[in-house]
């Protein structure tokens, strides 16, 4: 049986025309006590927003802005991680820095010239993230300072992948409260010992 099948009308795009985007909903609101995985951005559910290391940070600070995020993740053509960029390293002394330092205009500066190299990114193991609470998020982002954590799997090839971000912003959100983050730098594993118990 053959069924014939008529086109759809269509009409040219008017000026002005906007992409619909999904409606934002309020996050949940947490306690220090509820889990830590109920405040975790899921990357299995929420695409990480990645940037190419030799974009200029212009370009890079408008990415965040559209994505409304404030870091993104630094990767090569494979995907594997180069690095971490936040809003804080584009809009701090950073770019000052770099520019008394090598001369130039900060159009001429690159997110690679900025980031956070992998090296020296420190990851929370998700099993132990399975088993916190929001308050041991809390307390590691301050001990270390930071506006952001990752958290690490492993796939199913023994590869570490990272499979979230706790965001102090977001948690601001959840917990409808200022999030202090501004202690001195620490390393995560004196943070991972404190999960543990």
């Amino acid at each position: 049986m053959e069924t014939r099948f008529a086109p759809i009308a269509s009409h040219l795009m008017r000026a002005g025309t906007l992409v619909r985007q999904p409606a934002t909903e309020s996050p949940a609101r947490v306690l220090p006590g509820d889990p830590a995985i109920s405040v975790m951005t899921d990357l299995r559910q929420v695409a990480a927003v990645l940037v190419d290391p030799d974009v200029d940070i212009e370009a890079a600070q408008r990415i965040m802005i559209r994505r409304n995020v404030r870091s993104l993740f630094v990767v090569n053509v494979d995907n594997e991680i180069l690095g971490l960029i936040t809003a804080t390293d584009l809009l701090g002394e950073k770019p000052m820095q770099h520019l008394v330092r090598y001369g130039g205009r900060r159009s001429d500066i690159r997110v690679r010239d900025l980031m956070t190299p992998q090296a020296r990114l420190e990851v929370l193991p998700l099993a132990q993230i399975e088993r916190a609470r929001v308050g041991h998020v809390l307390a590691t982002l301050h001990a270390v300072g930071r506006q952001h954590a990752l958290v690490v799997e492993a796939d199913r090839h023994g590869r570490e992948v990272v499979r979230g971000v706790f965001s102090a912003t977001q948690l601001e959100k959840q917990l409808g409260e200022t999030v202090a983050t501004g202690a001195p730098a620490r390393s995560f594993a004196e943070i991972e010992a404190a999960l543990a118990h």
